[in-house]
Formats: C-alpha cells, structure tokens, sequence
C-alpha cells in the first residue's frame, strides 16, 4: 500500500463530538517491519484531531483508563501519569511537566462520513480494515 492511501478506522458517529477514541493500529515502517502505532482520535462537531498516543513527557500513553484522555472538563486532552494538558486542535501542552512540547499530530480526513488514517502505510485486517478501537477481553464491537 502507499502511504497515500486513506485507511478509514471508524465511522464519524463511533465518536460522539467532544469526545476521544484510542485505537491501536500496525504501521509498516520505511524500513518493512510492523510497529504498533497507537493513536488518538478527537471529535469536535465535523472536525477531527489525531495524535499518537504517547505523552512528550515520559513516553506513556496518555489514557489513564481506557480512552479517558480528556481532561475533567472535557476542553484538553490530559495525560494521565503526570496531569500535563494539552490543546486539542496543535497538541501542545500548555500545562504540566512537558510544557511547550507537543503531542506527534496524526494526519486525518473525512470520506464519506469515516474517519481515515492518511500519510502512513497501515497493516489492514482479513476485512480491509485498517484497525479497531481497542477492545477489553470479552467485549463486542
């Protein structure tokens, strides 16, 4: 595949507005080996906003819980190790150990009302899906 390539991973009503989504995908790197990429996804009315899910401060994933990345408030995306906030429409923490820094953005669009991973070459399932939100053991989709 090309890197690009749109991968849509999920529908724009998966994620209610002023919401996020974790979700681990496989990315094929320049050199052909796969490596988990995990990502968030920000919904805020038709817009979107990807970020890979890994704190500039110590390299954690921000979800303290699972796809809890939003601060008490619900307006920043907060890390939950350390508390450092940051701006969900750049990424870059205003608040917290790693201010000034930013969150790696991850390239998005919209095609017909799903959400698409640009930019990169994924791994796609059996079904050509490029990954699935993460899921606990025993849940459904």
């Amino acid at each position: 595949m090309e890197a690009s390539a749109a991968y849509a991973i999920c529908s724009m009503s998966n994620i209610p507005s002023q919401k996020a989504r974790g979700f681990h995908l496989i990315r094929v790197a320049e050199d052909g080996t796969q490596q988990p990429w995990p990502i968030i996804v920000v919904r805020w009315g038709r817009r979107v906003f990807g970020y890979v899910n890994k704190c500039p401060h110590d390299g954690v994933n921000l979800d303290w819980e699972r796809n809890q990345f939003l601060d008490p408030n619900g307006i920043r995306l907060m890390c939950g190790k350390h508390g450092a906030v940051f701006e969900i429409g750049t990424g870059i923490c205003v608040d917290g150990p790693c201010k000034g820094r930013s969150l790696t953005p991850v390239a998005l669009t919209i095609l017909d009302d799903d959400i698409c991973v640009t930019g990169v070459t994924l791994v796609e399932d059996d079904d050509g899906e490029a990954g699935e939100e993460t899921l606990e053991a025993g849940e459904e989709t």
